[in-house]
């Protein structure tokens, strides 16, 4: 929620400084979903994530998984749902909601899968997950 609030009072305020139009526009909104989507890829890994740094590979599977997400996904999502439902603002609103499971899938189990702790191993016997950290 931080990272939307970010890029879209970012986004205000930057078309609003430009004087509006369309160049207005897309120099906003480029770096308003800029700062927004750096926000969240250091937040996700250092607070939710826990890593331990951030690294290139994170960030390009942050990447990748961010922008299929958005650019895919969501315009799938709001095609389908609109069609079904016919108001655009609910099918944008289920894409939200479905691209917001998909990017957290994707971040847990792919960009930073390697930095979750590992089991620790006894004589040759790695011990069962539980369900809380000791």
């Amino acid at each position: 929620m931080c990272n939307t609030a970010i890029d879209t009072g970012l986004f205000l305020l930057l078309h609003a400084r430009l004087g509006g139009g369309e160049q207005a526009v897309l120099l906003a909104n480029l770096v308003s979903t800029s700062a927004g989507m750096l926000f969240s890829f250091v937040v996700n890994g250092l607070v939710t994530f826990g890593s331990q740094r951030l690294t290139l590979g994170h960030a390009v599977r942050f990447l990748a998984i961010t922008g299929t997400t958005m650019w895919l996904v969501q315009p799938l999502v709001i095609t389908a749902v609109e069609a079904v439902v016919g108001v655009l603002l609910v099918a944008k609103l289920a894409a939200i909601a479905v691209s917001l499971m998909v990017n957290f899938a994707g971040y847990r189990w792919w960009v930073w899968r390697a930095d979750a702790p590992a089991p620790a191993v006894t004589n040759g016997v790695t011990p069962p997950r539980t369900a809380g950290r000791a």
